[in-house]
């Protein structure tokens, strides 16, 4: 038998209005049609800022404000990808934001998928080329999400000359997606599309060597972004939170309409309908919009650095990147805590909603830090992982990829988990200890993506002092 479900009535309040309204599309279409990609930097970005904050107060949310953040941003020059040597051709292609200006001619080593041990395997062979990886993000053989940070932080330190980043979906184009270390690329990052990484692949494998010039004028320059912050105040234990949160900036080259405003339209139509329906909740709710996630998760990284004091106090975080997607599924994935998968599939059956209850830890999203600072976290995301992004982080992450469908799902389901995590009395989690959290990241797969972390890092601090 379902369990019998306390809020029946705000629920039916909850999805009777989410289902009677257009508010969270309409929103999505402002942040992508009027403020284009919201990347750092751009007057999108700080237009969609004010735009969250007036939306947080017209709602009705307590103590609304932004929090800047200074960071290392990266600006766009022109790129030019061309092949000298056998046959000479201009590729299509982009530069990958913190990619230094470039002025470079090198042959191609073909590294595939980009493995760790096709790094490995192939070391004596990088030094002085162009490493060309392509978009997969689980090469065959890992059991780990293998990042493109990570591809190109292995061709930095085996001492490739630039990097070539190659979009495994065909009719998508160059995928972009930052290559930084605390904001600094240290040699040429670009992206070409599937098909023209093809076309290179086929040349290598009839002739041999194939020689590129990469040229491109990007700059790099301090930059301010802001995380915008609002409340919904706890009559009896206003001191304890529950944190909703997605980063609303994309990539400059496309709206960012699936990744990430699909989940940030929904943290906010989560926030009307709690304001509207559940007013006097017993604990907090905070919902926060993440500034310059996409180079590096700075937003996030930083206010876990500035309330650090206050980070006991939050039962649980629900990361809501891309939580409106259309391609995947909305399922409610935490972040290796067993102790809470019995409470979320209670409440599962008492809403009668049908999601799944998975367990998991990638680094490449808001939750992560707050992961790393002991805070009980998940994310709204399909369980089973998907092989990629799609069209996301192309110039087709565009509003028509998203439906009021998925928005409806994401933001419904958001305001409801919310509501039953502020009132749950016995709540069988507290924040884990520094030593917690690195017993949890000692599995064979994060060991080695840590000491690959640990490397680069040394490997960035003699550079800079050299």
């Amino acid at each position: 038998m379902p369990h019998p479900n306390r809020f029946l009535d705000t629920d039916r309040l909850i999805i009777g209005d989410v289902y009677t309204s257009t508010e969270a599309l309409d929103n999505l279409v402002v942040l992508c049609d009027e403020f284009g990609s919201r990347f750092g930097g751009t007057e999108g970005e700080r237009r969609a800022a004010e735009f969250f904050k007036a939306k947080m107060e017209e709602y009705g949310l307590s103590n609304v404000h932004w929090e800047p953040v200074e960071y290392v941003g990266w600006i766009r020059g022109e790129a030019k990808l061309e092949i000298i040597d056998p046959i000479q051709r201009t590729i299509p292609c982009i530069s990958l934001p913190h990619s230094p200006p470039a002025s470079l001619e090198a042959t191609i080593l073909d590294l595939g998928d980009g493995a760790p041990d096709e790094f490995e395997r192939q070391a004596a062979e990088i030094p002085g080329r162009i490493v060309m990886v392509n978009s997969v993000v689980r090469p065959l053989g890992t059991k780990r999400w293998i990042h493109r940070g990570e591809k190109y932080g292995r061709s930095l330190m085996a001492g490739a000359a630039g990097f070539l980043f190659v979009n495994h979906y065909p009719g998508y184009g160059p995928a972009t997606g930052g290559i930084g270390h605390d904001g600094e690329g240290l040699i040429p990052g670009f992206s070409v599309a599937h098909e023209d990484g093809a076309f290179l692949r086929r040349l290598v494998e009839r002739h041999g060597e194939v020689r590129l010039r990469l040229t491109s004028t990007d700059q790099c320059q301090p930059m301010t972004s802001w995380n915008i912050i609002g409340d919904l105040p706890g009559t009896e234990h206003p001191e304890e939170m529950v944190v909703l949160g997605c980063h609303y900036d994309g990539h400059d080259i496309a709206q960012g309409a699936d990744d990430p405003a699909s989940g940030a339209v929904s943290v906010l139509e989560a926030a009307r309908m709690l304001a509207r329906y559940a007013p006097d909740l017993p604990r907090t709710v905070r919902f926060v919009l993440w500034g310059i996630e996409e180079i590096g998760l700075i937003g996030s990284r930083a206010y876990v650095r500035v309330h650090a004091g206050e980070l006991s106090r939050i039962r649980f975080y629900l990361n809501m990147d891309s939580a409106g997607s259309t391609t995947n599924k909305r399922d409610v994935v935490l972040n290796e805590w067993p102790e809470l998968a019995p409470l979320f599939s209670g409440w599962n059956e008492e809403m009668a909603h049908g999601f799944v209850v998975g367990q998991s830890v990638m680094a490449f999203s808001d939750h992560f830090p707050f992961f790393l600072a002991g805070v009980p976290t998940g994310g709204m995301q399909s369980a089973e992982p998907p092989a990629g992004r799609g069209y996301g982080h192309t110039r087709y992450d565009t509003v028509d990829k998203v439906d009021l469908k998925s928005l409806r799902e994401a933001s419904g389901l958001a305001a409801r988990l919310a509501l039953r995590i502020a009132h749950e009395d016995a709540w069988p989690v507290a924040r884990r200890s520094k030593e917690a959290v690195q017993v949890l990241l000692e599995t064979p797969e994060y060991q080695e993506e840590q000491e690959y972390r640990e490397r680069l890092d040394e490997f960035y601090r003699r550079a800079r002092q050299d």
